[in-house]
């Protein structure tokens, strides 16, 4: 996406100038006039790296600070550059304020010069800066932003802290696995070899420790390259289309994931339509931040279903991975005139809803986990102990 310096001319005659995103001038020109001016000139910048996009909890945290200084009559400029100033900040963060803060001294808006930043704030939160712009509530629209990515932060991090468990499991099994057959097996095999034959169990485990122990590094570099492989298969769009739909059906987990899916959909719909944006845009922005791409696929069906005129609710009912509770909830606000209050009542339940799927999502994994490990460890006990077992018998034969 091309980045444009522009002239407009509002409707009213009012003259504006900014930066912003678009495929082309075309695409410049329709989303002016969807903020009700007209396109004068536009000039192609400079193209730069795209950025990574920033954090949630810093976002979290700037906003929090820029709607708390603007709130006490600082000014934009100044609360900028108190922010910027910051010790705690990274030189990144530090980077993209002071670049903001240049650009709004020379007459840019604070959302042309979030969004000037080549990707570092998601598409939500330039839409919502730029609304409150318009509107005269900077100071509101930066705390209820505060708010959204500080619940994002705590939903990601408790879903990244929750399977801190399960993958020290894993590792355990694995290292259960090497310790095993790499040290435990060989010390027995002066005992077997006296054996005629081998319990079947015994012979497995030993195929995988002689297995094991001349080819361990084989499997490191086997084990690292299927994980390198899948990251490099879930780059292909198609690949990653294919894995999250399959996410979304498996048995118990694929509901949970259904759940935490909408609720950030619903989440972020709320917000948006809440600040004014017509649906069409908030969809299109809200659709990017689901976190499955074959959710988000569909919504190329979807939108243009909405923009026919069609209820919105009719057009989420489309959607493969959605719990029904949201085009429900949404049909009824379309009913009864209250769709903005019917969206954050419906998010606000979904949040908590979340927030549950990823405790029992836990509950799930964690027992799975054990389970393995159990069978592992009683499986190479069987295998010892009648392998023991046998040559006990063999010795009393032969007295």
């Amino acid at each position: 996406m091309a980045q444009y310096k522009y002239k407009a001319q509002t409707y009213e005659g009012k003259k504006k100038s900014g930066v912003m995103n678009a495929a082309d001038e075309a695409e410049l020109q329709l989303r002016l006039r969807e903020e009700g001016a007209l396109l004068l000139s536009a000039k192609l910048m400079d193209q730069r790296k795209a950025e990574r996009q920033i954090k949630p909890k810093v976002l979290s945290d700037f906003s929090r600070q820029l709607g708390t200084l603007i709130s006490a009559g600082v000014t934009l400029v100044r609360s900028l550059n108190i922010i910027a100033s910051s010790e705690s900040i990274k030189p990144r963060e530090k980077r993209i304020y002071e670049d903001m803060l240049r650009q709004i001294r020379q007459g840019v808006s604070l959302s042309d010069a979030m969004e000037a930043q080549n990707g570092a704030f998601p598409p939500l939160m330039v839409y919502m800066y730029r609304s409150a712009e318009s509107s005269g509530n900077l100071d509101q629209v930066a705390m209820q932003m505060a708010d959204h990515y500080e619940k994002d932060h705590r939903l990601n991090a408790k879903i990244s802290t929750s399977m801190v468990y399960p993958k020290i499991l894993g590792v355990m099994i694995i290292g259960v696995i090497l310790v095993l057959t790499k040290f435990v097996m060989p010390q027995f095999q002066e005992l077997f070899d006296q054996m005629e034959t081998l319990p079947l169990p015994t012979r497995i485990l030993y195929a995988v420790s002689d297995f094991m122990a001349g080819y361990w590094v084989l499997v490191i570099v086997l084990i690292l390259g299927i994980w390198v492989g899948i990251r490099a298969l879930l780059r292909v769009q198609r690949v990653r289309i294919w894995w999250h739909r399959k996410k979304l059906h498996i048995p118990l987990l694929g509901k949970l994931w259904k759940t935490i899916c909408t609720s950030r959909f619903s989440r972020t719909l709320s917000a948006l339509y809440a600040s004014g944006i017509p649906i069409v845009p908030a969809l299109q922005i809200a659709r990017k931040t689901i976190g499955n791409d074959y959710i988000d696929a569909q919504f190329d069906d979807v939108i243009p279903f909405v923009r026919a005129g069609n209820n919105l609710s009719d057009g989420l009912d489309m959607v493969d991975g959605f719990v029904r509770k949201l085009s429900d909830s949404i049909r009824v606000g379309e009913e009864t005139g209250s769709l903005d209050t019917m969206l954050l009542s419906t998010s606000n339940a979904l949040e908590f809803d979340a927030d549950a799927a990823v405790t029992k999502m836990v509950s799930y994994v964690e027992p799975v986990m054990l389970i393995i490990m159990g069978i592992i460890v009683a499986f190479v006990m069987v295998a010892v102990f009648s392998a023991l077992y046998g040559s006990y018998d063999s010795i009393a034969g032969m007295e």
